[in-house]
């Protein structure tokens, strides 16, 4: 099927139609050409051909033939500067520098089939060390060869990692048990300071380190007893400095982490008698937290109340697994950690526990209980 701006269409007759443009030297027009054939494959091949070979205008010149990878990824870069968040910018440019840039510089626009751009792909994923960056791969290296496609009426292809599904992993994601929540919590409200308290609004929120990192007084409403998600940030290669990185804050992960969120009258109660008018965060008063200091200050109370070593997302993990085991329904889950899709929280954040499905078996023991009784 034609994509858009393609220029192909369908003909009354049967036949397949595509429009190319070419340039006329003495007249400085732009004239429209067409060839016709009688399948849509046929016709995209004779315009590709065309395209690459003669003088077409609006980006199918011969000298855009001649242009390299390298140069239409930096145009690609570019776009994407001015379109997404900076932290994205520089993940996609580091992704293209380290895996892809090798492999593409040497070849010019048209000079790349079906068959040797998977060639390519499959070099360059085999390179990558985890499942996450051959998918960070696959993603970069379709993004660059769309844009190649809308911009440059190159070969239409696109690449799969074949990996395990997204969020799958081989060991099971870390949640605190009912022991260890309680040692924690005994723990935070020995000797509360706003750190501790820091880590008990993630386990009964669901924030992730960089939201509570860059969370902000006046993001929280201490009157209508509700936190609002604003802000998020993180550590992150930045061009022109001397140091290698730095701190950045922004806006959330996407649309739909920037959320409301309900807090419980002890909740509420803690933050007011933690509140400082002076400051302006939460955690560090007049700047955001660095995230891996206060992953360091996790580790140090997880060891302080006699628990094993725990990623902080573990935190988000098992307050969506409280959330699901009292009751709360998932539409409502989702939107508390702020996803785009209910199957993301269904599919990674909801763990069962051993008492939950004790109940459920108790409760179908039950179920058949009365079924003999009926008979």
């Amino acid at each position: 099927m034609p994509r858009h701006g393609e220029n192909i269409r369908k003909r009354k007759d049967g036949r397949w139609e595509g429009r190319y443009y070419i340039d006329e030297p003495h007249s400085k027009r732009r004239i429209a050409r067409s060839v016709c054939a009688g399948t849509y494959p046929e016709v995209k091949e004779k315009l590709l051909v065309i395209k690459s070979s003669a003088k077409c205008a609006g980006g199918g010149a011969r000298e855009n033939g001649d242009k390299s990878f390298a140069e239409v990824a930096l145009e690609w870069l570019a776009a994407v500067r001015e379109d997404k968040k900076y932290a994205t910018y520089m993940k996609y440019r580091s992704v293209y520098e380290k895996h892809l840039e090798e492999e593409l510089r040497v070849h010019t626009l048209f000079a790349l089939d079906s068959e040797m751009l998977a060639e390519i792909f499959q070099r360059c994923e085999s390179r990558a060390h985890s499942e996450s960056m051959k998918r960070s791969i696959a993603c970069v290296f379709n993004q660059l060869l769309s844009y190649a496609e809308l911009h440059y009426h190159t070969l239409h292809f696109s690449c799969s990692f074949q990996g395990r599904s997204k969020g799958r992993t081989d060991r099971p994601t870390a949640v605190l048990n009912q022991t260890e929540q309680a040692k924690l919590l005994q723990y935070l409200y020995s000797e509360m300071d706003i750190y501790k308290l820091g880590i008990l609004l993630c386990i009964s929120t669901g924030l992730r380190l960089g939201e509570i990192c860059s969370l902000k007084w006046v993001d929280i409403d201490m009157c209508g007893k509700v936190l609002h998600v604003n802000t998020t940030v993180q550590r992150i290669a930045v061009e022109g400095r001397k140091s290698r990185t730095a701190l950045l804050e922004g806006t959330p992960k996407s649309i739909f982490s920037r959320r409301e969120i309900p807090l419980s009258e002890n909740l509420a109660s803690l933050l007011a008698d933690y509140y400082d008018h002076k400051a302006t965060y939460v955690l560090d008063a007049d700047k955001p937290m660095e995230p891996r200091t206060y992953q360091n200050k996790f580790q140090n109370y997880l060891k302080g109340a006699g628990i094993e070593k725990k990623n902080f997302h573990a935190l988000r993990h098992t307050f969506a697994t409280n959330c699901i085991n009292s009751g709360t329904d998932v539409k409502s889950l989702s939107e508390l950690l702020g996803h785009s899709d209910v199957k993301i929280t269904l599919n990674r954040y909801v763990h069962p526990t051993m008492d939950t499905k004790r109940q459920h078996m108790n409760a179908l023991a039950f179920v058949y209980g009365q079924i003999m009784g009926q008979e």
